[in-house]
């Protein structure tokens, strides 16, 4: 079955970095366009970033553009987001997407904390 683990969340100060992973499995990984979103306390879950099967495209929200970097590695079934610095605001659940015929999946989330 597909499985989307993410990791590399955790407590940072503004200005710093984090680097997030999400370890896919039960589907042909690189056949697939993968994104990430995030979701903060009271707000709706919102696309991040996205990036295409062979890497070639990315995407970003604005908000993150310039900051923020989608890649993959194919050959280890991983897509990471590259987050540098860091804003209160960046402050959420991050959560790993792709979507197989049609049905969506989602990994069960990272909590990234930006406080001072």
């Amino acid at each position: 079955q597909v499985q989307l683990v993410e990791s590399g969340g955790g407590l940072v100060q503004p200005g710093g970095s984090l680097r997030l992973s999400c370890a896919a499995s039960g589907f042909s990984f690189s056949w697939y366009t993968m994104s990430w979103y995030r979701q903060a306390p009271g707000k709706e879950r919102e696309l991040v970033a996205t990036i295409t099967p062979t890497g070639d495209t990315t995407t970003y929200v604005d908000s993150v553009k310039g900051r923020f970097t989608i890649s993959r590695d194919n050959a280890k079934n991983t897509v990471y987001l590259h987050m540098n610095s860091l804003k209160l605001e960046d402050t959420a659940v991050y959560y790993c997407y792709t979507n197989r015929n049609s049905r969506p999946y989602w990994g069960q989330g990272t909590q990234v904390t930006v406080s001072s």
